[in-house]
């Protein structure tokens, strides 16, 4: 199983972003799918999740009104609309998925996970 994980890049403050990221041999519709990021020298931190259907998204109260995350089960995709961008933002971006109904925030809870993607934010 690989999650491929595309998107990132060096912006600067304000600017937006839109991650995405695609399963290799998982079937995608039946897995809640996460977004995670992990910034040097900090421990992996959740950042949302997107049940089944999509109908149900959870954020970190950091990203709360600024990111989006959605997910297209006909495309197979997961995406991360990252708006008004921080420097604090910085960090490399995981997708992640998980069988169970149910959105949670543990990075160790994962099953699945894709090798990232880098953002930047300058100042």
């Amino acid at each position: 199983v690989q999650l491929q994980a595309s998107g990132g890049g060096l912006v600067q403050a304000g600017d937006s972003l839109r991650l995405s990221c695609v399963p290799r041999g998982l079937r995608f519709s039946p897995y809640t799918m996460y977004w995670f990021r992990q910034a040097p020298g900090k421990e992996r931190e959740f950042v949302g999740g997107v049940t089944r259907g999509g109908d149900n998204k959870r954020y970190a109260d950091s990203v709360a009104g600024r990111f989006t995350i959605s997910r297209d089960n006909a495309k197979k995709t997961l995406y991360l609309q990252m708006n008004n961008l921080k420097p604090e933002d910085t960090a490399v971006y995981y997708c992640a998925a998980d069988p169970s109904p149910v959105i949670m925030t543990t990075s160790r809870a994962m099953n699945y996970w894709g090798k990232g993607t880098q953002v930047t934010v300058s100042s």
